[in-house]
């Protein structure tokens, strides 16, 4: 029996359909992951599952008694609790059922009461009710959590690993994870692969990390023009798998139209169309118009084109033995570090270990405590910040207003081109791009920062975190474009996959001021510690800084 079933459900946002007569189910053991463009529905999906959500039309069918438990996308955190007692949070529905089993249980019963009262206490039992304090006590000790502080003393990061650990204390039926790596760094996504892989419920989840839904889908379901097609497999097979729905489409549309063409064609010709023995095919060709005019179109894909400057010297950027200390804490020991013109470095590292710190001391908003930085001729440097989201856009103008400055048209390749074309090709529709930003998805509001990053261009690019919130398709254009770019970029990222594509050398940012620098990509740089080490994620002081060599 499935958990949750979705029967020809559709759910309306005013004009914008987001899912038509759609079905869905997931049974226990299954990890489904959902994909589609950013806006397409599929935290709204999440919402249908838990009952946040009813559709307009159709039935969402749960089990009875099903535990559904959930990560959020946004961090909504209570800062005023321990960590302890936010993980505990996860539990407020068990313990709910604690206290109506006591009650039942002072009660005189008959058979079926008796039935009911067992299946209560197996229920709680099974998602950890009666020993609330141990359960809690031994996720904090599994994810490395400090229990006893105060989670407004927590970084970004440790904030998303402990909103994970309360997700994961009820030990629920079913796991919803609404992009669960973002914020995280490597070694807590490697666990979190791991925990996932042993959860014995059912996962359902949306991801942009490729790398994860590689290892963790057993099928994905994609939300395409408001309906749900199923795909069984891993991520390389919904690709292939992908391709050839396309390309089926594409045939059976074009021979639609053809067909339609030539009715069209026949029914002009007039009177042989008003023969009683064509009435029929009259209908038929009605029945077609209707059928055309109800096709939903399928959207372009992304186009993302990074501005040039003017080629910069060979040496970019030459840092040499800088330091640099943060409330008497060292971030940066003796680095010395030289960035050439083509150069594309993945920077890496635990969140919080200063990533963030080095790009600001290369464009020159900090300065080091020691040592010098040198910077090229020519140099055009483009910084996308972390909290991009939460500074820099007027909320009140809309998309097109915020990307050409109040202008109709923009310079792309010295060519005037009017806003809303250049905004295209970061899938904002011609709508959508007069739409004010206040009603974006964190994810529109990621596409917005980059069309106006890359807009501008510039021959150097500070990345820091730019996959976060951004679907595939706009992923794969991101990293076409970086590959194409004659620059020179540095990219903070978590994505692996991502990393992989783009990244010429990778730059492991570690404890105490400690980097490695090694030249290739992410997988060769894991291969690197696999055979070094024994196992993917280091800990930091087991690694000093040296260059390295594949």
């Amino acid at each position: 029996m499935s958990l949750v079933r979705m029967d020809a459900v559709s759910l309306d946002f005013g004009a914008h359909k987001l899912l038509r007569e759609t079905d869905f189910s997931i049974d226990a053991g299954e990890r489904v992951c959902l994909v589609g463009r950013n806006g397409a529905g599929k935290t709204s999906m999440l919402k249908l599952v838990t009952g946040e959500l009813e559709p307009d039309r159709g039935e969402v069918v749960r089990q009875a008694e099903l535990c559904v438990s959930q990560l959020e996308q946004g961090l909504i955190i209570d800062m005023t609790a321990t960590v302890s007692e936010f993980v505990a949070q996860g539990l407020s529905e068990i313990e709910q059922l604690c206290r109506e089993y006591r009650e039942k249980s002072q009660m005189t019963l008959d058979a079926q009461g008796l039935k009911e009262l067992e299946a209560l206490h197996d229920h709680i039992e099974t998602h950890g009710g009666w020993n609330s304090g141990q359960r809690v006590a031994a996720v904090c000790s599994e994810m490395k959590l400090p229990a006893d502080k105060l989670m407004r003393e927590l970084s970004g990061g440790w904030s998303r690993r402990v909103a994970l650990a309360r997700a994961l204390v009820s030990s629920p039926d079913l796991l919803l994870l609404d992009e669960p790596t973002n914020h995280l760094d490597f070694a807590t996504i490697d666990w979190l692969e791991r925990r996932v892989l042993s959860f014995p419920g059912a996962v359902l989840f949306i991801t942009h990390d490729r790398a994860l839904l590689q290892k963790l889908a057993s099928r994905i379901i994609e939300i395409d023009r408001g309906k749900l097609v199923s795909y069984p497999g891993d991520y390389r097979r919904f690709v292939q798998a992908k391709h050839q729905t396309i390309a089926t489409e594409d045939r059976t549309n074009h021979e639609f139209d053809r067909k339609l063409a030539q009715e069209e064609a026949w029914i002009r010709e007039g009177i042989k169309a008003r023969r009683t023995r064509n009435e029929g095919r009259v209908r038929s060709l009605y029945t077609m118009r209707e059928q055309r005019a109800q096709r939903v179109r399928r959207e372009h894909d992304p186009r993302i084109h990074i501005e040039e400057a003017e080629l910069s010297g060979r040496k970019v950027i030459e840092a040499h033995k800088i330091s640099f200390r943060h409330d008497d804490r060292r971030l940066i020991e003796g680095f010395t570090f030289r960035l050439m013109r083509g150069d594309r470095i993945g920077l890496i590292g635990n969140n919080g270990v200063g990533k963030s710190t080095l790009l600001n001391l290369l464009m020159g908003e900090l300065s080091p405590d020691s040592g010098t930085i040198k910077w090229g001729a020519n140099l055009e440097i483009g910084y996308f910040g972390q909290h991009r989201r939460e500074v820099g856009l007027d909320l009140d103008k809309t998309v097109a207003q915020v990307v050409g400055d109040g202008k109709d048209y923009v310079l792309i390749n010295g060519r005037a081109r009017h806003v809303v074309g250049y905004l295209r090709g970061f899938l904002f529709t011609a709508k959508r791009a007069l739409t004010p930003v206040r009603a974006l998805s964190g994810g529109e509001r990621n596409r917005v920062h980059l069309a106006k990053l890359l807009k501008a261009g510039g021959n150097v690019l500070l990345l820091d975190e730019p996959t976060n919130d951004l679907d595939v398709e706009t992923l794969r254009a991101l990293e076409n474009a970086l590959l194409e770019f004659p620059g020179c970029a540095m990219v903070i990222s978590h994505d692996r996959w991502f990393l992989d594509r783009v990244a010429t050398h990778i730059m492991d940012y570690r404890d105490e001021g400690n980097i490695n620098f090694f030249e290739g990509n992410y997988s060769d740089y894991e291969s690197w510690l696999k055979q070094e080490f024994g196992q993917d994620v280091v800990e930091p002081h087991r690694l000093k800084y040296k260059r390295m060599s594949k």
